[in-house]
């Protein structure tokens, strides 16, 4: 049976991550690949990951066990850990002993240790000057993540943020164009509002508008609402 050399194994990963990019999105699919990849890749027992909500709050979406859950679940709570940290400075937080900390993130410190964990590595999932998440990475021994291994976790997850930020970005660009949409759809309702207006009141269309829009905003009513009432002849201006 042939080797699966670390390379080859990292290729892998990748491969899976960018799968995402190529095929029905599924944001947690993407998160759970990543979390798992990281900890088959590299040294570290158990991952979990929090992206940031629409209004910058953290939530717990993917962990590789109960005990990261546990762990990440009470750092959102207390409002402290590492992962915090990570989130709001967008920079890598490395604890090498857990025990260590003291006085410092003291509900964090407790639960890991509760849970086995020596050691925490935090990326953030960053792209340019905006932090949209972070990935804790657990450790049950006590030391820093290899530069190799350290490498290789913020490279799998800046590709997971930018599949994040293109699905999100597809996903306003979306928005936009179907906004786009119904305001030319509106248009053309409009505009043919003007035309039974003019012929009807033998005005000119100019004048046919003024009384489509003052009859607008005395009802409180949109534009395109009025000329659709106009063209089902509702309403006789």
């Amino acid at each position: 049976m042939a080797t699966i050399t670390r390379p080859e194994q990292v290729s892998a990963a990748f491969l899976r991550l960018t799968e995402t990019l190529i095929t029905q999105f599924d944001i947690l699919e993407l998160l759970h690949i990543l979390v798992e990849e990281s900890v088959r890749l590299l040294d570290a027992a158990q991952a979990g990951l929090l992206l940031a909500d629409p209004y910058g709050e953290l939530q717990l979406l993917a962990s590789t066990s109960e005990e990261s859950q546990l762990v990440e679940v009470l750092q959102l709570q207390a409002g402290e850990g590492p992962c915090i940290d990570s989130y709001k400075t967008g920079s890598v937080v490395t604890i090498d002993d857990i025990t260590t900390l003291s006085g410092r993130w003291p509900a964090f410190r407790q639960a890991a240790l509760d849970e086995g964990f020596l050691s925490v590595h935090a990326i953030p999932l960053r792209i340019h000057d905006r932090t949209i998440g972070v990935m804790g990475l657990f450790g049950v021994d006590r030391g820093a993540l290899n530069q190799e291994d350290a490498a290789i976790g913020q490279a799998l997850a800046d590709v997971a943020t930018i599949s994040l930020i293109q699905e999100r970005t597809a996903r306003e660009s979306q928005i936009v164009n179907d906004q786009l949409q119904r305001a030319l759809n509106s248009r053309i309702t409009i505009e043919q509002a003007k035309g039974v207006i003019s012929h009807t009141a033998s005005v000119d269309m100019s004048e046919a508008f003024a009384r489509l829009r003052t009859y607008a905003r005395s009802h409180n009513q949109s534009l395109h609402d009025t000329a659709a009432q106009v063209l089902n002849r509702t309403l006789h201006l």
